[in-house]
C-alpha cells in the first residue's frame, strides 16, 4: 500500500519521485482535477493507484504541468506537446537540457508568428486612412489581389468588368498616366 503523505511546513524536503495525491497536485500547480485527468488522458502526466484506487502522482509531475501550461501560454498545441514529452522519461523530472531542447524547438515557432503579427500590423497600420474606395484591392481584406504587386489603396480608379483586363497587363504607370489626362 502507497501512503499519502500531506505538505506542511514542518514537513522535511520531499524527494522527486514521492507520491502526491491529486488534491496535492490541484493545490500546489494551481491545474484542475478534471484538467489533470484530460493531461493523463492523453498521455502527458502518469500516476499511479492507491490500494483505494485514488490518483498518486510522483511529484516530478509537477515540472511537467509547469511545462504544459508554459506551452499553452504560448500557443503550442497539446498534440505537439505530446510529442515532445514522448522524448523525456517518465520516472524522472524534466533536466534544465530537457527544457532548452523544448525550448528551442519551440522557439523558431514562436519567432514566425511574431513575424506574421507584425506584418498584420504593418498591413493594417497602412491600411487606416490609405483611401482605398473598395475593399476588392484592400491588402489586409483581400491579400491575394492580382493588382497587389501594383500597390496597396485604389489601383485602379476606373470600373472594369471581369476580363476585360488581364492584371499581369496592367502598368501602373500607364493606368495613372490615363487618369491624370
Amino acid at each position: 500500500m502507497v501512503e499519502i503523505k500531506s505538505a506542511s511546513p514542518d514537513e522535511p524536503r520531499r524527494s522527486p519521485t514521492d507520491l502526491l495525491s491529486i488534491g496535492e497536485i490541484v493545490r500546489r500547480t494551481g491545474v484542475a482535477a478534471s484538467a489533470l485527468h484530460f493531461y493523463e488522458r492523453r498521455g502527458l502526466i502518469h500516476s499511479e493507484r492507491s490500494s483505494g484506487g485514488h490518483r498518486l502522482y510522483p511529484r516530478h509531475v509537477e515540472r511537467r504541468i509547469a511545462i504544459i501550461q508554459t506551452a499553452k501560454r504560448l500557443g503550442i498545441p497539446l498534440t505537439e506537446v505530446a510529442e515532445q514529452f514522448e522524448a523525456l522519461p517518465e520516472d524522472r523530472m524534466p533536466s534544465l537540457r530537457d527544457w532548452n531542447r523544448l525550448n528551442a524547438s519551440w522557439r523558431g515557432q514562436l519567432a514566425a508568428r511574431q513575424l506574421e503579427l507584425e506584418r498584420l500590423e504593418t498591413e493594417m497600420n497602412q491600411c487606416i486612412g490609405c483611401g482605398c474606395v473598395s475593399l476588392g484591392s484592400c491588402r489586409v481584406i483581400n491579400p491575394n489581389d492580382a493588382l497587389a504587386a501594383q500597390g496597396a489603396g485604389a489601383v485602379l480608379l476606373t470600373p472594369i468588368t471581369p476580363g476585360e483586363i488581364d492584371a499581369e497587363e496592367i502598368d501602373a504607370e500607364e493606368i495613372d498616366a490615363e487618369h491624370n489626362t
